[in-house]
């Protein structure tokens, strides 16, 4: 399974994506703000891979002038009902349908991996005002919290995935982003933890990448199989999700 085909996945389960994806704690927001030296009220963004508008959403809250990018059909009109005052156009991170020099802030919340670096880096250049920033970002999987770390290695075993030993993006991603560009580059991680019913918990495996790609049977067994280990681990079936969001950010001089 190519990774590309394992991206425009997400399109053919928009529902189910904006059901049960996690969001991103305030935290995170105050983070960029201090990067930037300066508030996101008011401030150009353009959220790249926004999916549904989960990060756009929270930027907007924030008083960001926030324009919305996304290349899935299905997505993007989940997004247009979701926020059907934000802007929304189509594209992708390698080749971005924005001016030269227009935009404050590029977010890529859970979507930096599907772009090539060697046409996404020149692309945010271009984009970027001067002193503008870029912000990548993931939920990672909280390691050390065993029921978590278990499950994680279930998903990889019967989607075929190799189970990461760190949080993306590693510091390659970093030195790239440097090295490549001049630019000045900072990381953070933030833990945070969200409590849900257990069928939305359910809903978020069964929206991952290397999920979705496999056959229906496949799913529904597993997502089974996963719901009775839970309702003994959480017989009031309400699960405690940990989240470690991974964040890297560089800035234009």
């Amino acid at each position: 399974m190519t990774a590309d085909s394992r991206a425009h996945s997400f399109n053919a389960a928009a529902d189910q994506y904006a059901a049960g994806r996690p969001s991103y704690p305030p935290a995170l927001f105050a983070l960029i703000e201090q990067f930037m030296s300066r508030p996101l009220a008011g401030a150009r963004v353009a959220d790249v891979g926004a999916g549904t508008g989960i990060a756009t959403a929270l930027l907007r809250e924030r008083g960001a002038d926030v324009i919305g990018v996304e290349p899935g059909d299905a997505m993007a009109a989940r997004f247009h009902t979701m926020l059907p005052d934000v802007p929304i156009v189509r594209g992708d991170g390698n080749a971005l349908p924005l001016a030269d020099a227009s935009h404050d802030l590029l977010t890529y919340a859970q979507s930096w991996q599907w772009t090539d670096t060697a046409r996404s880096v020149p692309e945010v250049l271009r984009v970027l005002l001067p002193g503008g920033a870029l912000a990548i970002w993931w939920n990672t999987t909280a390691f050390d919290v065993p029921w978590i770390r278990a499950q994680h290695e279930r998903i990889a075993h019967h989607s075929g995935a190799r189970p990461p030993s760190r949080a993306r993006p590693d510091d390659s991603d970093a030195i790239r982003l440097a090295g490549l560009s001049g630019l000045r580059v900072a990381r953070r991680r933030l833990r945070w933890s969200r409590t849900v019913p257990l069928d939305t918990h359910l809903a978020n495996i069964g929206s991952r990448s290397a999920f979705l790609v496999l056959a229906e049977d496949d799913k529904r067994a597993f997502l089974s199989e996963e719901r009775g280990r839970l309702r003994e681990m959480f017989p009031d079936e309400v699960v405690e999700e940990t989240y470690v969001v991974d964040l890297l950010m560089a800035a234009r001089s």
